[in-house]
């Protein structure tokens, strides 16, 4: 792994990560996170990344990366005022226990039990792109009290797991309570940050000295990873979003959501074999 050949190929692959998931993040309005975890998971194998270590791998480098584009999304929605604060106010404890939570769980389950995890939530969110036509509505109102700090747990909990931001499972839950998609995804933007800088620092905890990391990582964040995504991904988005404006959006949700599934099924299969 200390080969020079073997860290520019390493590089380039982190590199073209970064292409692919800012084109889909431009494209279908998805978080960067749901791509870059998958994408990892088909690349790591290609150099003999250990699979003990491979999906904490994944996880934590797209939770890395998810810090600086958190920041530039939050502050475009914050200025234009689509953001539900009192809400951001009142569920960000639940979701930073949910992140701690589901942290400490990511780092202290094996390889495979991470791996399983991710693979189901990514089936569900696939069918729900898949299937979800239309806007879906359980209630007008996103509950209060108790309810909602056990959804917002939920979603700190699920979010830190996956190595994702709040936006695949924040904003179809604030959608399914009523939330107007705009205000949806504003306010998801800040759960993102909420999710990643906690998670990212327990990933570099959780796996600090661990023999089986490749080089140049701060525990389970690979730094090459994090240097080459997070640039690439941001030269890749406006891609995407003008993709998006040539392109079916619906055609192109359904194929992501095709693109998914078979990640996930995947992902099953390589716990069986």
């Amino acid at each position: 792994m200390t080969d020079p050949l073997w860290l520019a190929a390493l590089a380039a692959a982190m590199a073209a990560t970064g292409l692919v998931s800012g084109t889909l993040a431009g494209l279908l309005g998805v978080g960067g996170g749901i791509v870059i975890v998958p994408v990892l998971f088909n690349i790591f194998p290609l150099f003999a990344i250990p699979e003990a270590v491979m999906m904490k791998l994944a996880v934590g480098t797209s939770l890395a990366t998810i810090i600086p584009t958190s920041i530039q999304s939050a502050r475009k929605h914050y200025a234009k005022g689509a953001m539900d604060i009192p809400l951001l106010r009142s569920i960000w404890p639940s979701i930073i226990t949910g992140v701690v939570v589901g942290t400490v769980l990511a780092i202290w389950l094996k390889g495979e039990a991470l791996t399983a995890v991710f693979a189901v939530i990514a089936l569900l969110v696939a069918i729900n792109m898949g299937f979800s036509g239309i806007d879906y509505k359980v209630r007008d109102r996103f509950p209060e009290g108790v309810a909602r700090h056990a959804i917002g747990g939920f979603i700190g909990t699920v979010s830190a797991m996956m190595g994702i931001g709040g936006g695949t499972v924040g904003v179809p839950i604030l959608s399914a309570f009523g939330t107007a998609i705009r205000s949806a995804v504003a306010t998801a933007s800040v759960f993102g940050l909420i999710i990643s800088i906690p998670a990212t620092i327990g990933f570099v905890w959780g796996g600090w000295g661990d023999p089986l990391t490749p080089p140049f990582s701060l525990g389970y964040v690979n730094l090459i990873g994090f240097a080459l995504i997070v640039p690439s991904s941001m030269l890749a988005t406006p891609w995407g979003v003008h993709l998006a404006h040539t392109i079916p959006p619906l055609a192109l949700k359904r194929a992501f959501a095709v693109f998914l599934a078979i990640t996930a099924l995947r992902m099953f299969y390589s716990l069986l074999v």
